[in-house]
This record gives structure tokens, C-alpha cells and sequence, in this order.
């Protein structure tokens, strides 16, 4: 049989493997390692660009860092400490709790930049109480699964890390990109939730309380401080990516173990309503000691050993399709529609489609070497493209057939899949309205840039302008 026959029949047998039901890194490894001996590369190739990606990329090391940030927040208490502000402000309207998730994920976005772990967390806190309030229980699963979306948006973000390191662009320009286009998804998806729930009568009202919010808000003070921390140092540059992510790992590790023996002495009550509570007491989270530190670090040991083989085996993805002329097929479709926004919406269509079926990560590092430049040839920004194609991406996590945070929700939660796929829909529009908008306002991504219209009017306002 020729070559092409070859690769025919071995991606309609990953494809068939992969609707059985087969993880995603073996499906692409599989699909690798049969086109590597199709196309009679060495297989030692493989594990050169796997050593490759890690050695040449430092920018990479501040994704485990970033994950563990995630856990701990989420150990220490923090994390409820954010859902319990973000109910206080929006408690008091229709749907308050779900709104108060969707807050709730983008402040903890804001810290742990992963997807899954924002749909983890926010899901197994924040569902029971979302039942129990009166709640469809899909509904409540889906709200943490769109809400999840945002934790590739927010900076930090680890998807960012990795498009900034292979398209070779400042991260630190991407993080800041993406925080309105962020911003814009929460309200978006804020405001479904109230639409839902409005129509439905969802939800137990709590009144707006001023002393509730300022007690929530003291409650939540470290959240606070590390979201300022990472944002403060990437943006001003003290820190890079990297660096950010190291400095908020130790700031976590201490305020951990510092709280924990403050918080046993007092006897802190987390089930208390807020107003019984003490002042003092909002002050102190949970934290941890230091014999839970192995086990937090493990568990982000284990999503990072998920995380880590599947960029690498997708950077040797790209490299094979690369050579089956897979790249100049592509280029050459988008060349042929001519024009900004036609291969703008073409590239957006590729991308979204990709996302029905495979993770952010490999989309990422397969798609973006080739629509990148092609994007970038027609006048599309790339700091702009490169918040478009992610919010694309990010989409494809409540996007059927494969929609990852779908099945991370699902599990958390106990709803089955296909149940909560109702509820995500509405979110999954609201989502695209805003992706289109981000897509047709490039000044959305670049407002907080140095060259942007923001930034402009503070530097202006503050004695930046002309010497």
C-alpha cells in the first residue's frame, strides 16, 4: 500500500479508538507513532522533541507552578473564602448563586490559570449549595463547567505560556491581552445565569448587605493579594511569567503554614454564617501544614505529567503533519479566501472545530504555527490573533463530542454528560457573541497594551506624556 493509504488507515483506526472512548494523549500517540514509521522517521525523533520542549523552554516551568498555585489556593481555603464574596455581592439578585460561581471562577482563573481546576473547584463547593438552593442540578454542573472556560483567559493562564513560548511572543503582552476579552466572558456568562434563572425562579434571595460584602471581601484578602501580585509584577515586568508563578507559590506555602495553627487556636467555625462571625476571624483561612504539602504537590505533579507529555507529543504531531503537507494544504485553503475577515472567520471556523474534538493544548501547538502567520499576513495583530484563536479554544471546552470541562463537571458533580449539554448550550452562545466581539474590536485585546487606548489615557493622566 502507498503512504497515504497508510495515514488513511491509521487516522480512521485512532479516529475509531478515540470515539471508543480512548484518552486523547493515546490517540494523538498512536496516530504519531504510526505516521513516524509511515513516513520511516526515526523514532528517536520522539523522544528528542519531547527532551527539546522542556529544555529550550523555560517559559514552560511556570505551568506546574502555576497548577500547584491552583491547589494550594484551593487547600488553604482561599478559594471558598472568593466564592463567598462573590455570593455576597450577587446573592441578593435572581440566581445569585450561579452568578456567584461564575464570579467565584473567574477570581480563582485570576490565580490558577487552568481550566479543569477551575471547573474542579468551583463545581465540587459550590454545587451542592446550588442544589440545595433550588437549582436543576444540570444547570448546576453546566454553570461550573462554562465557568471553567475562563481559567485559560485570565491571566495567568497556562495556555497563554505555551502559545507565547512556540509563536514566540511576550508573554507577559498575552497575559495582559487577555484580561479584558476574561472580563467580557464572566459578564457574558453572568448574565445567562440571571436569564436562566430568572425564567425559571432558581434560587433563595439574600439581602444586599454592605457589612456581609466587607466581611466576604476581608475574608477573601489573600485571594486578593495574590491575584494583585501576579498581575501587578507581570505587568509592570518586576516579574516574568515564570518568576510570577514562583512567587506566588511561595507566598501560598507561607501563608499556609502560618495560618494553620492561628486558625486551630481560634476555633474558626467555615460553617457559620458570615454574620455570626467575627471580624478577626474572617482575617484567617484553613491552611495547611507542612505534612500536607507532599500530597498537595503530588496531585500537582499528577495533572502536570498529564499536561506535559501532551504538549510535547503534539509538537511532534505538528512536525508529521508538516510533512505530509498538511501545512502548505491549510495555508493554501485560507490564501484562497483573500482578505482580513475572511481568513480571520476562516481560521476562526478551524479553530472552533478543532476544539470540538481535541484539548486547548494540541490545538494550540498544532493550529497556531500555521494560522498564525497566515492571520498575520492579511493585517491581524498577533497579540490580538493570539486572544482570538485561545478564546476559541477555551469554547471547545464546553463544546461537544469531547468538551473537557463537560466531563471534568460531570464527574465532580455526578451529572451524566449528555445531561448537562441543555444547560451549556446558552453558555456556549453567549460565549461565541463575545469570541465574535473580540474578533471584530481588536482594541478589546489590546486596550490595556502599551499602545492602547487605555493605557494611553493613564499615562496621560498620571505625567506620562511628553518630555
Amino acid at each position: 500500500m502507498d503512504v497515504s493509504t497508510l495515514i488513511t488507515l491509521i487516522s480512521i483506526g485512532v479516529t475509531v479508538l478515540f470515539m471508543l472512548g480512548m484518552p486523547v494523549f493515546l490517540v494523538i500517540s498512536y496516530w504519531v507513532l504510526g505516521t513516524s514509521f509511515v513516513l520511516g522517521q526515526r523514532l528517536d525523533n520522539i523522544g528528542t522533541a519531547l527532551s527539546d520542549v522542556f529544555t529550550d523552554g523555560f517559559a514552560l516551568l511556570a505551568m506546574p507552578l502555576f497548577i500547584l498555585t491552583g491547589d494550594l489556593i484551593n487547600r488553604a481555603g482561599i478559594a471558598r473564602r472568593l466564592s463567598d464574596f462573590a455570593y455576597a455581592c450577587l446573592g441578593w439578585l435572581r440566581g445569585g448563586l450561579a452568578m456567584a460561581a461564575i464570579g467565584a471562577s473567574g477570581l480563582f482563573a485570576a490565580i490558577s490559570g487552568s481550566n479543569s481546576a477551575t471547573t474542579a473547584t468551583i463545581g465540587s463547593m459550590l454545587h451542592p449549595e446550588m442544589v440545595k438552593g433550588g437549582y436543576d442540578p444540570r444547570f448546576s454542573a453546566a454553570t461550573a463547567a462554562a465557568g471553567g472556560t475562563v481559567g485559560i483567559i485570565i491571566p495567568p493562564s497556562i495556555i497563554f505560556i505555551v502559545y507565547g513560548f512556540i509563536m514566540n511572543l511576550s508573554i507577559n503582552d498575552l497575559f495582559i491581552a487577555g484580561i479584558v476579552p476574561g472580563a467580557l466572558m464572566v459578564l457574558a456568562m453572568i448574565l445567562t445565569a440571571f436569564i436562566v434563572s430568572t425564567i425559571n425562579g432558581w434560587g433563595y434571595l439574600i439581602k444586599l448587605d454592605p457589612k456581609r460584602v466587607l466581611k466576604t471581601a476581608l475574608g477573601g484578602w489573600l485571594g486578593f493579594f495574590a491575584i494583585g501580585l501576579v498581575l501587578w509584577g507581570i505587568y509592570t515586568g518586576k516579574f516574568s511569567p515564570t518568576e510570577a508563578a514562583g512567587v506566588t507559590v511561595g507566598f501560598c506555602v507561607i501563608v499556609g503554614f502560618i495560618c494553620l495553627p492561628i486558625y486551630r487556636m481560634m476555633h474558626i467555625d467555615e460553617e457559620a454564617d458570615i454574620n455570626v462571625r467575627g471580624w478577626s476571624e474572617m482575617v484567617v483561612v484553613r491552611g495547611f501544614g507542612p505534612r500536607e504539602l507532599p500530597s498537595i504537590t503530588m496531585r500537582s505533579a499528577q495533572i502536570t505529567g498529564i499536561l506535559a507529555p501532551l504538549i510535547a507529543i503534539s509538537v511532534v504531531m505538528q512536525q508529521n503533519l508538516s510533512s505530509l503537507g498538511a501545512k502548505e494544504l491549510l495555508e493554501n485553503f485560507l490564501i484562497s479566501m483573500g482578505g482580513y475577515y475572511p481568513v480571520l472567520f476562516t481560521a476562526m471556523g478551524i479553530v472552533f472545530v478543532a476544539g470540538m474534538v481535541l484539548e486547548s493544548l494540541p490545538v494550540t501547538i498544532i493550529l497556531a504555527p500555521i494560522l498564525a502567520p497566515i492571520a498575520a499576513g492579511v493585517g491581524v495583530d498577533p497579540i490580538q490573533f493570539a486572544v482570538v484563536f485561545l478564546v476559541g479554544a477555551s469554547i471547545g471546552f464546553i463544546t461537544p463530542p469531547y468538551g473537557l470541562n463537560l466531563y471534568v463537571a460531570s464527574g465532580v458533580t455526578g451529572v451524566p454528560y449528555f445531561r448537562l449539554l441543555r444547560y451549556s448550550t446558552m453558555y456556549l452562545f453567549a460565549l461565541i457573541i463575545v469570541w465574535f466581539a473580540v474578533a471584530l474590536i481588536p482594541e478589546l485585546s489590546k486596550t490595556l497594551l502599551p499602545d492602547g487606548f487605555i493605557y494611553e489615557s493613564l499615562n496621560g493622566l498620571f505625567g506620562g506624556g511628553d518630555t
